[in-house]
């Protein structure tokens, strides 16, 4: 009778997990619907202001939010912060869709807009569905998921390509060697995958990339 309890319960749990996801989506939504055009910036929450990659950052938002672009981060601090930073000094939005963790992330004070999530596949869809373009600074597992999200969605045709740009040939030259000397030479991609990364060091540059892509 117990175990029978436990499972009922575990079932009402789920099903009334689903409104909270639902509700997450909704709120998204309707914040998000007014951020056209918008860039994705990715990177370490671990970043520290006095870093050059965070000054790197800063001024990437900036200029970029100067050609006419939103900023979206997930809101939190290291390099979140610095895009977010980086749109308030120039002409954009700042959003901020920050996940609840229990370390390190706490929301930035840069946002003009800003969205509390549980969620990392809610924050995931509105990175996705409101960017034009995605720039990846240096950082880590997270980091990781969202540029490989991007490019996976791309590769398959589920979404409209769009610029995937990282930024720091010293950080991510090995991690692009390997795409090539494995992936490549083991046919698990095809060639022209590899053409869906772009890499830059200069915030001119990334500005160009994308602005050659995206129509403002």
């Amino acid at each position: 009778m117990e175990k029978q309890f436990l499972i009922d319960d575990f079932k009402v749990g789920d099903t009334w997990r689903l409104f909270k996801i639902l509700s997450e989506f909704v709120e998204g939504f309707e914040m998000m619907s007014e951020v056209y055009p918008a860039v994705s910036i990715f990177g370490s929450a671990r970043i520290k202001p006095e870093d050059e990659t965070y000054t790197q950052t800063v001024e990437i938002a900036k200029k970029l939010s100067e050609n006419g672009f939103n900023i979206i981060t997930g809101g939190g601090p290291g390099i979140m912060e610095a895009g977010n930073r980086g749109a308030q000094e120039g002409k954009g939005k700042s959003i901020g869709l920050n996940i609840k963790l229990p370390m390190e992330q706490q929301a930035n004070a840069f946002t003009d807009l800003q969205l509390e999530l549980n969620y990392f596949f809610v924050r995931k869809v509105m990175f996705i569905k409101y960017a034009q373009a995605y720039v990846g600074m240096p950082g880590g597992f997270g980091t990781l998921d969202e540029i490989f999200e991007a490019i996976t969605l791309i590769q398959t045709k589920r979404i409209k390509p769009f610029p995937v740009i990282l930024v720091g040939t010293d950080y991510w030259s090995g991690l692009l060697d390997w795409i090539k000397e494995t992936l490549i030479t083991r046919k698990l991609i095809s060639k022209q995958d590899i053409d869906l990364i772009r890499l830059a060091d200069d915030p001119d540059e990334v500005v160009k990339i994308i602005k050659q892509t995206v129509i403002v």
